[in-house]
């Protein structure tokens, strides 16, 4: 996407309570959900609209971690590594676009003046 990106808002409509994990999420990805949801919610920035982007970033990033598995236990081809690279470039977009990443988070419309970021001791 070209340009500059939309302002992150506070929505009157957000969700105020983090909603459980999908069922058919994988362990790995649910476990990614437990572990953003929380601080998502409290920046009253989600929708129930938004939840299909967050769960998409879990299952992406869920898919790494799965995959590494399997490359680590030396099933190592070349359609493994080609499905890791996509799955990291998907997670990286969605991340970006949910304020996940550090620059993202560094743009003033995400945060409230003297607010503290509560995302910046996640490891993504």
């Amino acid at each position: 996407m070209r340009g500059t990106k939309p302002r992150l808002v506070i929505d009157n409509t957000a969700i105020d309570r983090t909603p459980a994990a999908p069922s058919h999420l994988t362990a790995d990805a649910k476990k990614e959900w437990k572990r953003v949801m929380p601080a998502l919610v409290k920046r009253r920035i989600l929708t129930t609209a938004d939840l299909g982007s967050v769960e998409n970033y879990c299952i992406c990033t869920g898919r790494v971690r799965e995959i590494e598995r399997l490359i680590q236990a030396e099933e190592i081809t070349p359609a493994l590594f080609r499905m890791q690279n996509a799955a990291m470039q998907t997670a990286r977009q969605l991340a970006s676009e949910l304020g996940l990443t550090p620059v993202s988070r560094s743009r003033p419309s995400m945060r409230e003046e003297g607010e503290d970021d509560e995302l910046a001791d996640l490891d993504l």
